[in-house]
């Protein structure tokens, strides 16, 4: 079991260029950082090689998303920023050398339909998984959920299946966050199931509050045994917030994991 740690989320008591090292210490495999942009590709690829981990993932950027807005993958009317981002961010991973770029779907724009949001994504899912297999770097897309991001265009294993299937590229994965599909009350081994040879990535917390495991209600050991039934032995990625106490002192279920 290979398991990651979101640097976005996890050891932010420390500047992000100490947070590669302090994930390496703690003990984890790789690591995976939501926007690394602030960081110049060179010196990101030089923190990871002395660490002497892998970067597993990086978002594509994505616009205004963050601030509440719409994002630019699925709006028809921002396609020249979509593609300044992916020339971006082909630029950056040709450095840094992520196994996966994440292209997050974003908000249903004001004024744009659903099948206009639809189609737009697809087709930039496509272009993306066509400019980035020349790197031999995978491309994800992701189910979010609706309560924490009002408005998101994708959500369940059902919506993230049917765009999978109308983009129709080898290279175009699902990143499965177990949190986002428990925070709806979905049957999550039933959304892995659906979603079975498909899934890229995985990222986890605990349901709710969106800690570590251990800390909410999710129960995680039949989760990873369907992952592994189904043939899923890629990347787990913790993609939780520490409390108060901070990132070490949360890290008590990751020997047990280890062990399995």
């Amino acid at each position: 079991m290979r398991i990651a740690a979101n640097l976005s989320m996890l050891f932010t008591e420390l500047p992000l260029a100490d947070r590669v090292l302090a994930a390496r210490t703690a003990g984890f495999d790789g690591v995976e950082i939501q926007f690394p942009y602030e960081l110049p590709a060179i010196r990101l690829k030089e923190l990871l090689e002395r660490a002497g981990l892998p970067l597993v993932l990086i978002n594509l950027p994505a616009g205004d998303l963050l601030q509440g807005g719409a994002g630019l993958a699925g709006v028809p009317a921002r396609q020249d920023e979509f593609d300044v981002a992916l020339r971006d961010a082909l630029t950056y991973a040709a450095m840094a050398r992520p196994l996966c770029v994440n292209v997050l779907p974003g908000r249903l724009a004001e004024g744009v339909s659903r099948e206009q949001a639809l189609t737009t994504l697809a087709d930039n899912l496509r272009k993306s998984a066509e400019a980035f297999a020349l790197l031999g770097i995978r491309v994800l897309c992701e189910a979010i959920n609706p309560l924490d991001m009002p408005g998101f265009l994708i959500n369940t294993p059902e919506h993230l299946r049917a765009l999978l299937e109308r983009v129709d590229h080898p290279n175009c994965q699902a990143q499965l966050d177990l949190y986002h599909m428990a925070r709806q009350q979905l049957d999550v081994e039933a959304g892995i199931r659906l979603l079975g040879e498909r899934i890229g990535h995985v990222q986890f917390a605990d349901c709710p509050g969106r800690g570590e495991p251990g800390s909410g209600e999710l129960c995680f050991e039949p989760l990873l045994k369907a992952l592994q039934e189904g043939g899923y032995h890629g990347w787990l990625s913790a993609e939780y917030r520490p409390d108060a106490q901070g990132t070490a002192a949360s890290l008590g279920w990751l020997a047990t994991w280890r062990q399995r």
